[in-house]
């Protein structure tokens, strides 16, 4: 395995695969403006979403943690933030200015669209010239934060997909890497596996206060088995009859050598390398969102039936080992890993056909998801707006 890739290296030190410049919206109001931001300078990207007004409490905690974590991922050069109250804006600012990567905002109120976009529009132009002189430079491997999530999963996602993350996360951690995985709800049933897994008992009882947290919540909504989306439809149709099924191929992503080092809140930045557990969504876009936002660089994504979900500014790469769905969403796969089904490749060689996918990806080339523009960021709500 190699042991540097080329990045970019940012203000604060971190080290990035990417080197977007985004129009960040503050709430749901300033989308239009933004996303006009972003047509007149060709280059930039609008992140528009749904959320921002009439939050409180750890929801809107968790909304400025979400959108603060985004503008401050390696993988974004430069940032340009609106919104409608200059308050608030200049909060989701002064986060993102922390890493002293360049940021300014712009509020709507007392200005209007017209006004706001002008200005906005030449800052962007700014930021997008200035990015576009960034070199890439050499990085050690141990500068690569990693993170994965699986989606749409099948009986050849247990058997093959995530076993194929898990070879590839045992080699990053003892490269020293620093990788996270989460899905709290679909450890259900594994959840003792992991608490075996956590590097003391410090952290094996935060992570056993984050899925009792995850538990009580569930069980005070649920209408029925975990809300009747646990295993998903397309799950079942895949094989998977249970959530314990679909927890212990789940769990396959952390490998046999990882150790559950330190456990995060939804959008946290993990403080040391080593193996994360984020508590987080299931849904795929959620959770990939919350990985950006922690810091993270390139995502593994294994899929069996086949889900489409990409990032704005995080690649997310596809490993699929159903031959059905490398035949039929070809467009959308990374890694093939089908060979490890019909016992053509190993289980190592399919790990290491990953983490080669891995280095082309952080030296330039785009996955699959960036090829077809999935852009997906869907922030996660904890509460009804007030």
């Amino acid at each position: 395995m190699q042991d540097t890739f080329l990045g970019y290296r940012r203000e604060n030190g971190r080290v990035g695969v990417r080197n977007h410049v985004i129009i960040l919206p503050v709430d749901d109001l300033s989308n239009a403006a933004c996303e006009a931001v972003a047509h007149n300078i060709k280059g930039t990207m609008a992140i528009p979403h749904p959320y921002g007004r009439l939050q409180f409490g750890a929801d809107l905690d968790l909304h400025f943690r979400t959108l603060i974590g985004t503008g401050c991922n390696p993988n974004v050069a430069a940032v340009v933030v609106i919104g409608i109250e200059e308050q608030w804006t200049r909060r989701v600012v002064d986060g993102i200015a922390a890493t002293g990567k360049p940021v300014t905002g712009f509020g709507i109120e007392l200005h209007g669209d017209h006004d706001t976009i002008m200005r906005a529009s030449k800052a962007a132009r700014e930021y997008l010239q200035w990015a576009s002189e960034r070199s890439r430079v050499q990085c050690e491997l141990p500068e690569l934060w990693v993170s994965t999530k699986c989606g749409e999963s099948d009986t050849t996602s247990g058997c093959g997909a995530n076993p194929t993350v898990g070879d590839a996360f045992d080699k990053l951690y003892g490269a020293g890497c620093t990788l996270v995985f989460g899905e709290t709800s679909e450890i259900t049933g594994g959840e003792r596996i992991v608490a075996e897994r956590c590097r003391d008992d410090k952290v094996r009882a935060e992570f056993m206060r984050m899925f009792d947290r995850y538990q009580e919540m569930i069980n005070r909504h649920k209408t029925s088995d975990l809300s009747d989306s646990q295993p998903t439809k397309g799950n079942i149709a895949g094989g998977l009859t249970t959530i314990e099924e679909k927890a212990l191929g789940n769990i396959q992503k952390i490998g046999r050598k990882c150790v559950v080092d330190g456990v995060l809140d939804k959008a946290q930045m993990p403080t040391h390398s080593g193996l994360w557990f984020m508590d987080s969504s299931s849904a795929a876009a959620e959770m990939v969102t919350l990985c950006a936002a922690a810091g993270f660089a390139v995502h593994f994504f294994p899929t069996g039936q086949g889900n489409v979900i990409g990032n704005p500014i995080l690649p997310v790469i596809k490993i699929c080992a159903n031959p059905r769905t490398v035949r039929t969403m070809s467009e959308h796969i990374d890694v093939d890993t089908s060979g490890l089904l019909q016992r053509e490749i190993t289980m190592s060689q399919a790990g290491d056909k990953l983490i080669d996918m891995m280095f082309r990806t952080a030296n330039g080339r785009l996955t699959a998801a960036e090829a077809l523009g999935h852009r997906e960021f869907v922030l996660t709500r904890l509460y009804e707006s007030a």
